[in-house]
């Protein structure tokens, strides 16, 4: 099923096309105001349906990239999501199609509660009142928490704001989800709910962490960053089997 393109109603689409990269980065490069250059000449292509972790030491660029794949950071280089283009005309589609979970649940959660959180970006899209309660229940009950609409948000526990910020994502249908460090914060039992959730998502997924045993056992394919450049890409039994390369660029095998 192709993307929507800008002049369509920007509902995103959960299937992207089997033709294309769900992301493609291309020479990107960023440097702060401050002068710290956070990314040099970074490439990467994910392509539809692949689950894919993205590792290395504090400092590295990892939430320097993801802030780029939909347009909160804008550096130099090109990046297409499926077929369009990263450019401000393109915004409001990619940010629909590209689903953003910050590391810290409470910079996505501000309504008063549950329900309203989930329900902020449909209300957005323009989706009647009917589709967004459609969405709202559906990413509450994907991510086990149907029931606590009524909550108000500042109570819940860490690993409940983490699974209701992952729903106010998911109630945008993206194609795509973007995770910086999921599983921070979460306690033994919270943090398998993240596992089998994220197992069970059906979507492209790009998720920065730490959490090397994470790493093992959802993602198939690892990325390492180091110094704002890519220094490993590929199998993730293959990277993590090897020490010395874990080792130089601050890692450790789970």
């Amino acid at each position: 099923m192709p993307v929507t393109h800008p002049t369509d109603s920007y509902t995103a689409q959960t299937t992207l096309p089997i033709d294309k990269p769900a992301l493609q980065v291309e020479n990107l490069s960023f440097q702060y105001p401050d002068g710290h250059i956070a990314l040099r000449g970074v490439s990467l292509r994910v392509q539809p349906g692949e689950k894919v972790a993205l590792v290395g030491p504090n400092g590295a660029g990892k939430s320097t990239l993801m802030l780029h794949l939909n347009g909160l950071l804008q550096g130099e280089g090109e990046i297409t999501v499926a077929d369009l283009m990263m450019e401000k005309d393109n915004f409001p589609v990619i940010r629909a199609q590209v689903g953003m979970v910050f590391q810290n649940p409470d910079d996505q959660l501000f309504s008063p509660t549950v329900f309203e959180d989930v329900a902020f970006g449909p209300l957005h899209m323009g989706l009647s009142e009917d589709e967004v309660r459609h969405r709202v229940g559906q990413a509450l009950t994907q991510v086990g928490m149907g029931e606590h609409g009524d909550r108000l948000s500042h109570h819940l526990s860490m690993g409940q704001k983490k699974r209701v910020a992952i729903a106010t994502v998911l109630a945008m249908q993206p194609a795509i989800l973007v995770l910086d460090e999921p599983a921070s914060g979460l306690d033994p039992r919270g943090r398998r709910g993240l596992i089998e959730l994220l197992q069970e998502l059906p979507q492209t997924m790009l998720v920065s962490t730490h959490d090397m045993r994470l790493v093992q056992e959802l993602f198939p394919r690892l990325v390492i960053m180091d110094d704002g450049r890519i220094v490993a890409d590929g199998l993730t039994v293959e990277l993590l089997a090897n020490q010395a390369l874990l080792e130089a660029h601050g890692l450790e095998q789970p």
